[in-house]
């Protein structure tokens, strides 16, 4: 007979050592809560009872695809943040904790009605998703060149029950708009191919390449193209939000100045590095 502390203890004695102890704590919590329902008070309450060769069998098969590096939302299909259970898989960004803070920003900073909102590379939805539940009446477009990652962002408005207009466009080759929204945001891929060493074999092994990385010689590509096209589709008084590579930060917001950006401000995470670009048009 095995415990379910037994399998857990065994679990944790596999994962800690690469994962450390909270993050395999949180990892075990998630694994139980996708094999059986059980949340932390029913994971202790249970402690001593036998657990059956499925549940054994599920939990083991989840720790060697962890053991392997495969994220654990990529697992299960699914993540919790801002609030809502997303849909993810590998053609998709798995969302973070950081882009959560870009949100909050531009909820607390837009308390008007209707606003008119575009979300540039908008991966699985997240921000999207967030800001037409959170804003007041607004009007949300989500864009991205990946047909794969459309499909998951239409399933989650679809799931949290808001409606967003989600279309394949390119985001290096957006036709001009005149004064369509209020409000362009953009977590576009900005990290250099140089900082794939530092990287998590995690992250290098299994999330969309394509939405990450930028060449080291152009690595603003997409800040200058969507910027450029702000430039012509925001209304007058219009704010561009960006989320940013910090390495990169400071030359970016010297190229919007110089565009004639006004009030380009340059904000920091939760961790102190400079992560978000605030501009006026």
């Amino acid at each position: 007979m095995t415990t379910l502390r037994q399998l857990m203890d065994e679990a944790r004695g596999k994962l800690a050592p690469i994962y450390g102890d909270g993050e395999t704590t949180w990892l075990l919590r998630t694994i139980m809560e996708h094999v059986k329902g059980w949340n932390q008070v029913e994971l202790l309450l249970r402690a001593d009872k036998e657990v059956s060769d499925f549940t054994i069998g599920r939990v083991n098969e989840a720790v060697d695809k962890l053991l392997a590096g495969e994220p654990v939302q990529y697992i299960y299909g699914d993540t919790y943040w801002y609030g809502m259970t997303l849909k993810v898989s590998p053609d998709v960004l798995i969302p973070r904790p950081e882009t959560e803070e870009l949100v909050d920003m531009i909820v607390k900073e837009n308390s008007g009605n209707d606003l008119r909102v575009l979300d540039v590379c908008t991966g699985s939805g997240c921000i999207a998703v967030a800001l037409a539940k959170s804003l007041n009446f607004p009007s949300v477009t989500g864009i991205d060149i990946s047909d794969a990652a459309l499909a998951v962002a239409r399933e989650n408005a679809s799931d949290q029950k808001v409606k967003v207009d989600f279309r394949k466009a390119d985001a290096l080759n957006l036709t001009p708009a005149d004064g369509q929204y209020d409000i362009i945001v953009s977590n576009p891929p900005y990290v250099m191919e140089s900082e794939k060493q530092e990287m998590d074999k995690n992250v290098l092994d299994h999330e969309p390449h394509i939405a990450l990385f930028v060449p080291d010689n152009d690595a603003l590509k997409f800040y200058k193209a969507i910027a450029t096209y702000s430039r012509e589709a925001l209304s007058d008084n219009g704010t561009l939000y960006f989320e940013l590579n910090p390495l990169t930060a400071d030359e970016l917001a010297d190229w919007m100045r110089k565009e004639g950006w006004s009030d380009v401000q340059l904000l920091p995470d939760m961790h102190s590095k400079i992560r978000f670009m605030v501009a006026k048009k």
